[in-house]
């Protein structure tokens, strides 16, 4: 068996077995056809198959966990799962909200604090498509819609390869920011590009954060750091191997 109900659906056997163990954390971007120019399609879920991955979780028992459930390891016998989307896409927003309260998930955020209402200059700098990003009165729709937003930092940098000044400014300017715009606490924080060391962790737990989400595979057991949280990508076998050739792809061309 490739995945839950079929490979068109998502999650490997392997990782339906994980998530007995720990209530697992999902890790989403775009929910959007992928453009035909995206260096990596596999960041974009399409709205459908957003809709199916959420109606095979409920088909399966699974319901809706926030990240604060994250802080306390266990096994998941009461089928709990956490979902979150990375970046801030409008197209989370306009293609996610149905599908969520459809099949009654919460979601997480990560919001670019500086970024708010323009694009992923990020990925543009390096030649991908650019994506609009959500804009204040969006946030406030997702928000008022019953999600929770964290921090993505202030502007999407590398935090390992910045100086102490420069990623403790990129995690707790991007905290007050999005605390002071939208009078909440923001208590969890996602490392762009999955990017970090002890010292970073250390500068997030520090600023006040209760949880740091990473892109590590895995679920998280007992003994778990709340700052080292891994997540599962929710694609099934035959996307995983087709990204793997896609990355390598792109090495041997050079990109």
């Amino acid at each position: 068996m490739l995945g839950w109900f079929s490979a068109r659906i998502f999650l490997s056997s392997a990782e339906q077995r994980l998530c007995e163990h720990s209530v697992p954390i999902l890790s989403y971007h775009k929910i959007a056809p992928p453009p035909p120019a995206t260096r990596d399609p596999f960041l974009y879920h399409r709205p459908n198959r957003f809709d199916e991955q959420l109606a095979a979780l409920c088909q399966r028992g699974y319901a809706s966990a926030t990240l604060a459930e994250a802080l306390h390891p266990r096994d998941n016998a009461g089928r709990k799962v956490i979902i979150t989307f990375d970046d801030g896409c409008a197209n989370v927003l306009e293609h996610g909200l149905g599908p969520l309260a459809r099949h009654q998930f919460q979601a997480t955020q990560f919001l670019v604090s500086s970024f708010l209402g323009r694009t992923n200059e990020w990925d543009v700098a390096k030649g991908d498509v650019p994506e609009r990003l959500m804009d204040e009165a969006q946030v406030r729709e997702w928000l008022t819609a019953g999600h929770e937003i964290g921090s993505h930092s202030a502007t999407h940098r590398n935090l390992r390869h910045l100086s102490p000044a420069e990623a403790r400014e990129e995690i707790f300017a991007s905290k007050k920011s999005l605390e002071d715009r939208f009078g909440l606490k923001v208590r969890h924080f996602c490392y762009p590009y999955g990017s970090w060391n002890p010292a970073v962790r250390d500068l997030v737990a520090e600023a006040g954060y209760q949880t740091a989400c990473t892109m590590r595979f895995g679920v998280n057991l007992a003994g778990a750091s709340p700052f080292e949280l891994r997540r599962i990508t929710p694609l099934s076998s035959l996307e995983t191997l087709a990204k793997i050739r896609h990355r390598l792809g792109r090495k041997l061309r050079g990109r």
